[in-house]
């Protein structure tokens, strides 16, 4: 029998020797591939992150006028009536002004005008805030009604209530009709006037110590909420304006100036958006002149916030 050959090879030591490197480097190039990936630790992080905050939306108004050129000479000159009697010189600077001091003019600028008469003397002041939130969850014009609510409220001036929501009486399922037996709105269940049935009236009367006996004639009460009218307004207190901006109020105070001279401080504040504007507007008198009428000098001031919130809108 003819033997095979033999042929030259690697022992068993120098085969487990390959089997290992071989290995070694296969790991080594599968650890370099992980590592140059994104870590774990990363994605877990990019999973976890929510969506972005919602960013409150700027005011209306970025700018501002100039405070001086704000006001036409013909209202200038019924606010400021002393202007008339003074020399050209002093009249036309009495009705140009003196503007503010202030470091930005495009957050706040003002204005100031007088004109004086040995008897009586005016004085007219503008000033013009435009408000600015530095917090993104809070709009201009929200962080706005805030320094108007601390200017209303130093002023002793009440913010107006708020309206509690209406109830109506249940309905029958598809009908829109009051459910049998649901008591009328300002009535009881029986069906007359009265409180409502279930719920005893807001003096804490009974309903039959608190109706009227029979043939007397019965007191309109007051509607919920409401306040009985002061027999001593006269209108021209200090209040809430309708019909001027967002929201506004009126201040009028009266002092004594002296020993037998007045003066009647008027101010109107308004806000629009993020842009807050005061009128200030005084009248002072001396010797036997009569102190200032409130309604005339009211008129005004109310007369020149309506023209600047007219500007506003332009």
């Amino acid at each position: 029998m003819q033997r095979k050959r033999y042929t030259p090879g690697r022992t068993g030591s120098a085969a487990r020797t390959a089997v290992v490197l071989t290995l070694g480097l296969g790991l080594g190039i599968g650890l370099t591939a992980c590592s140059a990936g994104t870590p774990a630790e990363d994605v877990a992080v990019d999973a976890k992150a929510g969506p972005a905050a919602p960013v409150a939306p700027p005011g209306r108004y970025r700018t501002l006028f100039e405070a001086c050129g704000a006001v036409p000479q013909a209202t200038l000159k019924d606010l400021l009536p002393g202007a008339a009697a003074l020399a050209d010189p002093e009249r036309d600077k009495a009705y140009r002004g003196v503007a503010a001091v202030t470091y930005d003019t495009d957050r706040r600028v003002g204005c100031t005008w007088k004109a004086d008469t040995p008897d009586i003397s005016h004085r007219l002041e503008l000033d013009i805030e435009r408000v600015v939130s530095y917090d993104t969850t809070v709009s201009d014009d929200d962080r706005a009604q805030e320094v108007y609510v601390r200017k209303q409220l130093a002023a002793g001036i009440p913010l107006p209530p708020t309206a509690p929501p209406t109830t109506t009486p249940p309905t029958s399922p598809g009908t829109g009709t009051p459910s049998p037996g649901a008591p009328t709105p300002g009535r009881t269940a029986s069906g007359a006037p009265g409180a409502t049935a279930g719920k005893p009236p807001a003096d804490g009367t009974s309903p039959a110590a608190g109706a009227p006996s029979s043939g007397a004639p019965a007191t309109e009460a007051p509607a919920s909420g409401a306040t009985p009218a002061d027999p001593t307004s006269t209108g021209l207190e200090p209040r809430v304006l309708e019909g001027l901006g967002e929201i506004a109020y009126l201040d009028d105070a009266l002092s004594t100036v002296g020993a037998n001279g007045s003066q009647r401080a008027i101010s109107v504040v308004f806000r629009t958006s993020n842009v807050i504007v005061t009128v200030s507007y005084q009248e002072q008198t001396t010797g036997s002149v009569e102190a200032p009428d409130s309604g005339e000098l009211q008129e005004k001031a109310r007369n020149l916030a309506r023209l600047l919130a007219e500007r506003l809108e332009e």
